[in-house]
């Protein structure tokens, strides 16, 4: 009983100590010189960075609606780059359905493919050691060609993929956990 009553104690003062700290004091806080020369916002709207003591600085209210426009561009294309370097799909046990997460990155490397049609590109598809040879390259085989399907839907050519399937037979990660075989239940792009 009396532990009970300790812990409720506890808890209280520490709940007036987060308050006492929160808590605003009143005082005014002395001007640092920081505060004069950087803004956030400029009262047109537009962004400021200020690059030091001589007031130079680049504003994106300064920017053209082409410029802008060319600055978006621009960053989808860099988004596109980086979601086109993951080049290894992991699959769930036993299965061959490509992962949710997977597939927003398997759209930017199919329209990779369809922006480039000379652009050849090889899919390997892997299974952890768990089955018989037989049964894994089959597996491999479903697992890539599932890829393969799902690039071609969204834009990719028949003749930019080829797929092979080596079961089990190159894994990512020796071993017999359920760590090395999840990295091994994969399907890798391989461009040429």
């Amino acid at each position: 009983m009396s532990i009970s009553m300790q812990k409720k104690a506890f808890a209280m003062v520490l709940s007036l100590g987060l308050v006492a700290g929160c808590s605003s004091t009143g005082e005014t806080v002395q001007d640092d010189g920081y505060g004069t020369d950087v803004s956030a916002v400029d009262q047109a709207g537009g962004s400021t960075v200020y690059g030091g003591a001589d007031d130079g600085g680049v504003s994106s209210s300064g920017l053209t609606e082409a410029e802008r426009e060319e600055a978006r561009m621009a960053a989808e294309r860099a988004a596109e780059a980086a979601k086109r370097s993951v080049t290894t799909f992991y699959f769930d046990f036993d299965t061959s359905e490509i992962k949710p997460a997977a597939r927003e990155v398997l759209i930017a490397h199919a329209r990779y493919l369809a922006a480039n049609p000379g652009q050849q590109v090889r899919l390997e598809g892997h299974a952890d050691e768990r089955g018989t040879k037989e049964y894994n390259l089959a597996l491999g085989e479903r697992r890539a060609n599932a890829v393969q399907r799902f690039l071609i839907v969204n834009g990719a050519t028949r003749g930019q993929l080829e797929t092979v399937s080596y079961g089990e037979e190159k894994p990512e990660v020796m071993g017999s956990s359920e760590s090395s075989w999840a990295q091994n239940r994969r399907v890798e792009l391989i461009f040429k």
